[in-house]
């Protein structure tokens, strides 16, 4: 048994990619709005205005649509590709010196994340492709430093529930995988300014 074998499984649906999961806690809005409130007050003082805007929109949705992803197994369509629109062109207008970047970053992510669903393999959905195009018109080329990130940080986990439950139970096991997506973003987001390491 491979770790991917632990790792979640989505069926292509209108609403991104749905899966069967096991029962888990809601995540709770008195919870996700103190995370959201957090991350903007960062990106205001870590971001000079414009960038502030763009860094807070982003990982304001980033924790939406993992919460979602925690709680239903799915990375809503009806989220995930205005916010995808709607970043992309307040990019364009805020850097338009970047604007091939933050689309071709973006498409780029999506194509590479789309592969395995549409291979049929089944650790990986679309809503992951979608939520890699977000990521990917917020951070421009940094988008594949976060998606190495969530791979680092899912595999283990994977691993620790093949060794923990093991055989049926863990192949039943769903991991999701858009939460990590969305902490690899805000790692690249956010850490090289707060260690104060150069950045373009």
């Amino acid at each position: 048994m491979s770790a991917s074998s632990a790792l979640t499984s989505r069926e292509p649906t209108d609403t991104g990619g749905a899966r069967t999961p096991s029962k888990v806690l809601l995540p709770r809005p008195a919870l996700l709005v103190p995370i959201v409130v957090g991350l903007v007050v960062l990106a205001l003082l870590t971001f000079p205005l414009d960038r502030a805007l763009v860094a807070a929109s982003l990982a304001g949705v980033l924790v939406v649509l993992s919460a979602l992803d925690v709680q239903r197994g799915i990375i809503p369509n009806r989220i995930v590709l205005p916010a995808s629109a709607i970043l992309l062109l307040a990019q364009v207008a805020l850097f338009p010196n970047r604007a091939q970047e933050w689309v071709l970053a973006g498409l780029l992510a999506a194509v590479v994340l789309a592969i395995p669903p549409l291979l049929g393999r089944r650790w990986m959905g679309m809503g992951d492709a979608k939520l890699a195009l977000l990521i990917g018109v917020g951070l421009g080329w940094g988008v594949f430093g976060a998606v190495l990130i969530a791979f680092l940080c899912v595999f283990p986990v994977a691993l620790l529930l093949l060794l923990l439950r093991g055989g049926l139970a863990a192949r039943k096991t769903t991991i999701p995988f858009g939460p990590f997506l969305s902490l690899g973003a805000l790692i690249v987001l956010f850490g090289p300014h707060l260690a104060g390491l150069p950045t373009s």
